[in-house]
């Protein structure tokens, strides 16, 4: 039975930066393009106490500044439907006010029905959720977003999903990770599963390695409480990189339905191997230059020491039929070289080279998916040197390359939060993570923090501007592996 859409949506923080970044633009962007309901009406909550007229004001601005001007058509139309509602989530009190501003939890015709985004921090959720169950805004109707992050080990995360299922079946949470949003993580859907060419070679016998790096430049910016306290291995191993994983990985599902896709991305997860002391290393920046400015070290920014890592290098490996053998080789890390998410397939060298001794040198067939800052498919093949000689046919590598916004003209670069919020609005779960999926996620990722901690591993120092410390390089140079930089 499909999904009834929401005709409310309530966003708490809504006045905070992710909103204003990205929650209002994708709104207005998705209402311009008529894919919001016609009946849709979005609440905005937060502490600040505020008036409608100034909540829509403030929306003005962040549209303005942050969504592009071809994309706020209609904008005046979308502001009406904005109203505000002052609360403070720690207490009881605001919650029936809240729930009168957002009107009963279904429509009196029995369709419709009420979608929260809940843009808050960790120590809220529980107070949020108690408030939402005291004014009669958890009924069979609601169903909620939640952004990360979902704890900081297993143990903390089961206690906030034991918080939340307090008051929403799973079938009405929507754990919400903005890389799933990304036109090319779902175009990776649609190249493993929709072409005949690639799934038959997806396996241990054609693939040697699988990469997977998520490149940042900037340093800690706004973010210096919660990133110490977090660090590169839960900030962004945990969810985007495991995330990325599971899709390459996965089994083919047997349909795009949620419960079929995240059945096998959780397979896949669980099939994780245990992480050896010599097959992980942590890194954090030391002063450096990026884009040819000097920075301050990570120290630096804190105002303090610390031993939070800001670099984490991982071999893993996939233990199931299809990946037996088949290194993943996993980086991320801050004040890096280069802003790059990429996912890198290398395959194996052909068995037998018949050009061998014409002076081609053979080069393994690879694909290289970009998600950020471009989104783009390279396919690379040996192909022939135009030319006659007299040493016989040469060879050269050469890049089949689908960059999307070329292949596809006229449709605009959408904000990955446009199609997760227009899904939640849906009721579609297929791009939002289970709770068995999470922790799946955090068991692995305890595992590793606990032979950090066995093996006395430390971060290893690395200059800003570069591509992290050299143990990352040698992480996979033992194994003949270059990392694709």
């Amino acid at each position: 039975m499909p999904a009834i859409s929401a005709d409310r949506l309530l966003l708490f923080g809504a006045t905070g930066d992710l909103a204003r970044r990205m929650l209002l633009p994708s709104l207005c962007a998705l209402d311009a393009d008529g894919l919001l309901p016609e009946t849709l009406r979005i609440v905005g909550t937060a502490r600040s106490e505020i008036g409608d007229s100034e909540f829509r004001d403030m929306a003005r601005e962040a549209l303005e500044k942050f969504l592009p001007a071809e994309r706020r058509g209609g904008m005046a139309t979308f502001l009406n439907r904005l109203s505000y509602q002052a609360l403070d989530a720690t207490t009881l009190d605001g919650f029936v006010d809240l729930a009168e501003k957002v009107g009963p939890s279904t429509s009196k015709d029995g369709e419709g029905g009420l979608a929260i985004f809940l843009s808050t921090a960790p120590s809220l959720f529980g107070p949020t959720i108690a408030g939402l169950q005291h004014a009669g805004l958890t009924g069979d109707h609601v169903r909620i977003g939640l952004e990360k992050p979902l704890g900081t080990d297993l143990d903390s995360s089961c206690a906030i999903n034991n918080a939340v299922a307090e008051a929403f079946t799973e079938d009405r949470i929507f754990r919400i990770d903005h890389y799933l949003g990304k036109e090319t993580v779902q175009n990776l859907l649609a190249l493993r599963f929709g072409n005949i060419l690639f799934e038959p070679i997806w396996n241990s016998n054609y693939i040697e390695h699988v990469q997977i790096t998520v490149g940042e430049t900037v340093g800690l910016e706004s973010r210096v409480g919660y990133y110490d306290d977090s660090g590169a291995m839960r900030d962004m191993v945990q969810n985007h990189m495991l995330q990325l994983l599971a899709l390459v990985a996965m089994e083919p599902p047997t349909s795009f339905d949620a419960t079929a896709v995240r059945d096998e991305k959780v397979k896949a997860l669980r099939a994780l191997r245990r992480v050896a002391a010599d097959e992980t290393v942590t890194g954090q920046y030391s002063r450096g230059a990026v884009d040819g400015e000097a920075v301050p070290g990570y120290d630096d920014e804190l105002g303090k020491s610390s031993d939070t890592e800001t670099f984490v290098a991982i071999k893993a490996h996939v233990d199931n039929w299809r990946w037996k053998g088949v290194p993943f080789y996993l980086r991320t890390g801050k004040r890096l070289q280069e802003r790059v998410t990429e996912i890198v397939v290398r395959f194996r060298s052909v068995p037998h080279s018949i050009f061998e001794g014409m002076g081609s040198g053979m080069q393994p067939n690879q694909l290289l998916i970009g998600i950020q800052p471009e989104e783009n498919i390279t396919l690379s093949l040996m192909a022939k040197v135009p030319g006659l000689g007299v040493d016989g046919v040469k060879l050269r590598q050469v890049p089949l390359e689908i960059t999307m916004p070329d292949a596809f003209v006229g449709q605009h670069r959408r904000i990955a939060y446009e199609r997760l919020l227009l899904d939640l609005i849906q009721g579609d779960q297929t791009l939002f993570v289970r709770r068995d999926e999470v922790e799946a996620q955090w068991q692995w990722i305890d595992a590793i923090r606990a032979v950090w901690e066995e093996a006395g591993i430390k971060p290893k120092p690395y200059s800003a501007g570069t591509w992290g410390p050299n143990a990352a390089i040698a992480l996979t140079e033992r194994d003949g592996v270059s990392w694709h930089d």
